[in-house]
């Protein structure tokens, strides 16, 4: 994560990318932070639901409904403030040993496949929101949620958010990459 403190501290193109940087990591710590309160409603739901359905013998297809409805912007916000934090999946053993130029090469190429990524999901998933809208889907089961549409618009504007996200992860790699570099006395190299 960038300090922010510092994202606007030198002038010129660099200083507007920091910036730019700095207000999406800001956007996206906010919005993880609030999804990350969907674990709590989801958890609490459930619990509810299994206590109803095993203690009184009484079911709600629609509280099982809500749970995957709430799940679903948990996993596609959640996503994205893991990127933020650096909590994806990285070959850690290989990317320790590279030197700092080196990682912010592969933090730039992975940025660029992550917001190319992002822009297929986000291209091919309008239509099927769409669709979804036109016809009103609903659930199929009765006593099920209406609005599915609604749900299912949380594909592209998830993907928006997290494509947004690795475009400033890549804004920072190339910062990094092609930036004045410090100098690293070879004792501490690894």
């Amino acid at each position: 994560m960038t300090d922010s403190t510092t994202a606007g501290a030198s002038g010129g193109a660099a200083g507007t990318a920091r910036a730019f940087v700095a207000r999406v990591e800001a956007a996206v710590d906010l919005i993880g932070r609030a999804a990350s309160w969907l674990t709590l409603a989801i958890v609490v739901l459930m619990a509810i639901d299994v206590l109803m359905r095993y203690a009184f013998s009484i079911g709600s297809v629609w509280a099982q409904e809500l749970e995957w409805h709430l799940l679903a912007p948990l996993v596609l916000f959640g996503m994205t403030y893991a990127l933020l934090k650096g909590e994806h999946v990285r070959v850690d053993v290989l990317y320790a040993r590279y030197t700092p130029r080196t990682q912010a090469a592969v933090d730039l190429l992975s940025a660029l496949l992550a917001v190319a990524m992002a822009a297929l999901v986000i291209r091919y998933s309008i239509q099927f929101v769409s669709q979804s809208y036109v016809i009103n889907e609903i659930s199929s089961d009765p006593g099920g949620l209406t609005h599915r549409w609604l749900l299912k618009a949380l594909i592209p504007v998830g993907f928006a958010v997290f494509g947004l996200m690795a475009a400033a992860q890549g804004v920072a790699a190339a910062l990094r990459l092609f930036g004045p570099q410090p100098s690293t006395p070879p004792e501490a190299r690894p």
